[in-house]
């Protein structure tokens, strides 16, 4: 009899659509299929609801990975450096090695919801031996439209959070336009005033450390209304009809910059 473990199948839910999406598309052809989410511990309420909604719909529990420690943690640790698109300590230490920790040494195959239509994407490839990543979305040729069909036919939806935001991933998530921080702090003021509070005035350099991008948080917020009419004008943030309303939105969600690992 052999002592050879079996191969696990492993599925890393962020609390966006595609990740949901495969869950679902995954769910009847992989029934050995495991789930996980890693909890930063700063998601939006949203995020966490549908979770929860997507445990009940696959009938499995959702394993909860922490990092053991908080971002405060981590963001002494680098010096009291804000993340960045150019510096994503934040995902290699809140998502990313919990995850290798979740594995181990045991031989996986990792599922990814990267589609069809994102050829310039290619996601988290773990540099392990043990880890080997698949890409059904891909190798199937389904692209935005099916994934917002599966939502749709599941009965799940959307995440409320895309009624005002167009990502997953931390409240304080320096990829956020600044129509989104906007509706951050509109649906959830006491969560913008947290991340008000790690931007930092450096009085010997001059520097500024701040989530947006050439301002602070108070300084864009000031100047709310401006950037909601400017959203308006340009059409890039309206809160979507149905699913296929989503589909043909030009959001940046599709941004080949975005973190793969916190928001698919």
């Amino acid at each position: 009899m052999s002592d050879e473990k079996p191969v696990r199948h492993l599925l890393g839910l962020s609390g966006g659509k595609d990740s949901a999406a495969l869950a679902i598309y995954m769910r009847d052809k992989v029934p050995e299929m495991e789930y996980f989410f890693a909890d930063t511990g700063a998601e939006l309420p949203e995020t966490l609801e549908f979770v929860d909604l997507m445990a009940d719909y696959l009938g499995k529990e959702i394993i909860r990975l922490n990092a053991g420690r908080d971002f405060d943690y981590y963001l002494k640790l680098h010096s009291n450096y804000l993340p960045s698109a150019q510096q994503r300590w934040c995902t290699i230490n809140l998502k990313l090695k919990p995850f290798e920790q979740f594995v181990g040494e045991d031989t996986v195959i990792s599922y990814v919801g990267i589609r069809a239509d994102e050829p310039q994407r290619e996601g988290y490839i773990s540099t392990k031996p043990n880890i080997k990543t698949c890409f059904p979305f891909k190798d199937d040729g389904l692209v935005k439209a099916d994934i917002l069909r599966i939502l749709d036919e599941s009965g799940l939806g959307l995440p409320k959070y895309y009624e005002w935001r167009s990502r997953s991933g931390c409240y304080f998530c320096f990829y956020q336009r600044k129509i989104e921080w906007v509706g951050l702090y509109e649906n959830h003021p006491e969560k913008f005033e947290m991340a008000k509070q790690f931007e930092k005035y450096d009085e010997k350099s001059g520097k500024r450390y701040t989530w947006s991008q050439g301002e602070s948080l108070d300084e864009l917020i000031a100047r709310k209304d401006e950037i909601k009419a400017r959203s308006a004008l340009n059409n890039k943030v309206t809160k979507p009809k149905n699913l296929m309303d989503v589909a043909l939105k030009d959001s940046e969600d599709d941004d080949d910059d975005s973190c793969l690992i916190c928001m698919l």
